[in-house]
């Protein structure tokens, strides 16, 4: 390959409707499947407590997430226990460990009952990108589903050896837009950014926040693998994540867009023959 070329030396992906696809309506039913397995965690313990009254609680729980969420930083996944269990049961009520092992069990259970779907496309381009000897990265803004568990679920769906490095939100305590997510990538990649291309579904997380880092950026734009009944309720989380905010459509600029993850092997190719 030419020296003089700016040669992609990694690529990082975006995880959920870019790697991790989605059936319609699965959001909706993770949040019945949680609010339904936290109360009878609760009740276990001798907490009474009804599936409508969890609802409540996991209502004011997201609403102190999206305070934190908004500033592009996180919590982790044990804060967020915290969070539900003041909400559910006050700020008096001390559980012991076995109590907080049941509960996160509960809290974490529904990528197991409602799974998402690996993007039939993944492992073709993970596999072609390994084979080019490209360092392999994941950037990944974590909702209710800590970095922990899916890690478990990439290893479960045979594609979690292809990654040279995980960058979970929950744990690095930065979100996507925020560059630093995405310098803290670059850094663990040992790469420079300008020498990274990151892929992903969302306009401002993934586009906007990987141009603004450095890096360049393809925005995957195709319609598949999205929870689209999520995407019509304005106070989902799905529907949120999209949320411009007072950016414009317009200021938002991809190097590259692509309909298909399959794409971008060609894409890929066609930015390294233009650099």
């Amino acid at each position: 390959m030419n020296e003089d070329k700016q040669c992609i030396k990694a690529v990082t992906f975006d995880l959920w409707e870019t790697l991790l696809f989605e059936k319609d309506g699965a959001s909706a039913q993770r949040t019945t499947a949680r609010c339904k397995n936290l109360a009878n965690a609760f009740n276990k313990y001798g907490f009474k407590v009804s599936t409508e009254q969890i609802a409540l609680a996991m209502d004011k729980t997201v609403s102190s997430l999206l305070r934190v969420w908004d500033n592009n930083r996180d919590i982790t996944h044990a804060e967020q226990l915290n969070l539900i269990i003041k909400n559910t049961a006050g700020e008096s009520v001390k559980p012991k460990q076995k109590w907080i092992d049941e509960l996160s069990k509960a809290y974490i259970s529904p990528i197991s009952e409602v799974p998402p779907y690996l993007n039939p496309d993944a492992e073709k381009v993970l596999h072609w990108l390994s084979n080019r000897n490209s360092r392999i990265g994941l950037i990944c803004n974590t909702g209710l589903t800590p970095g922990t568990e899916l890690r478990r679920f990439l290893s479960r769906e045979g594609v979690a050896d292809y990654f040279d490095v995980l960058v979970f939100s929950d744990e690095a305590k930065i979100r996507k837009p925020d560059p630093e997510i995405f310098r803290l990538a670059a850094q663990n990649l040992r790469t420079r950014p300008s020498e990274i291309v990151h892929v992903g579904d969302n306009l401002k997380s993934d586009v906007w926040g990987a141009k603004n880092a450095g890096f360049r950026a393809v925005h995957l734009a195709g319609a598949e693998g999205r929870d689209k009944r999520a995407e019509s309720d304005p106070t989902s989380l799905v529907s949120l994540s999209r949320n411009l905010g007072q950016l414009k459509k317009e200021q938002i600029a991809p190097d590259k867009t692509i309909t298909s993850l399959a794409m971008l092997i060609e894409t890929i190719k066609e930015m390294e023959a233009s650099s």
